[in-house]
């Protein structure tokens, strides 16, 4: 998969995409993520990418030249989805993180800044997308964790592709509690169930856990059903 980056602030994303699975991921070439300044497509002295709203109002806008010269710039892939981040778009889910990584070869995130992008920009975007119900100062922390969620899916980024179906969300509950040495730790025991042996009793135990916690954390998971975003 290819995910390109529209960003004002490249050096963000060095050390995030070098980490942990996410960077052994895009060194075996699972991803690649290519990151583009629009400013670098800005063709005035000034190289300016912002400038002040028709009507009047606060803050700055972000032009749409240099956003389009840029995503243009791009190699196109198809299918390919450009992917606007915004606090008025769909909330990221695990279902969208599933249905970006099985269905394209190329995604495209345009980060906002400022008051946001000129409106004429959504004639490049294909889906809006959202962190939560809340304004950040850009959209590279959206972008980052879009691009985590949707790599650590594709297939060779996880050790075992297994530990992918038993985890919050998959099965539309949150996920059990989970235990490791030493079976005491101050006055807090494993549960017995776990040193059984017993792996029937042990996955149904799990499941009991996954209700229980889904229920008390999140009983809006219970309510609604899973789909998958268009």
């Amino acid at each position: 998969m290819r995910i390109d980056l529209i960003t004002l602030f490249p050096d963000f994303f060095t050390t995030p995409l070098q980490s942990g699975l996410l960077g052994k991921a895009l060194a075996k070439n699972i991803a690649a993520v290519n990151l583009v300044n629009p400013r670098d497509f800005a063709t005035d002295k000034h190289r300016r990418v912002d400038d002040e709203p028709y009507g009047g109002g606060v803050g700055m806008v972000m032009k749409p030249e240099p956003i389009f010269a840029a995503v243009e710039s791009l190699p196109r892939l198809e299918p390919r989805e450009v992917i606007y981040l915004t606090p008025q778009g769909e909330r990221m889910t695990q279902p969208l993180f599933r249905h970006l990584a099985a269905n394209y070869q190329q995604i495209v995130m345009i980060c906002g800044h400022y008051e946001g992008v000129d409106e004429r920009v959504m004639h490049l975007v294909t889906r809006e997308v959202s962190l939560g119900d809340f304004v950040l100062t850009g959209g590279e922390i959206p972008a980052l964790t879009l691009i985590n969620g949707v790599v650590r899916l594709l297939p060779g980024t996880v050790g075992k592709a297994e530990s992918l179906v038993a985890e919050s969300f998959e099965a539309g509950l949150l996920d059990y509690p989970h235990y490791t040495r030493p079976a005491q730790f101050r006055d807090w025991k494993v549960p017995d169930v776990l040193l059984s042996g017993n792996h029937r009793e042990i996955a149904r135990w799990r499941y009991q856990q996954q209700l229980d916690r889904t229920r008390s954390r999140r009983p809006d998971l219970l309510e609604s059903e899973t789909q998958i975003p268009d």
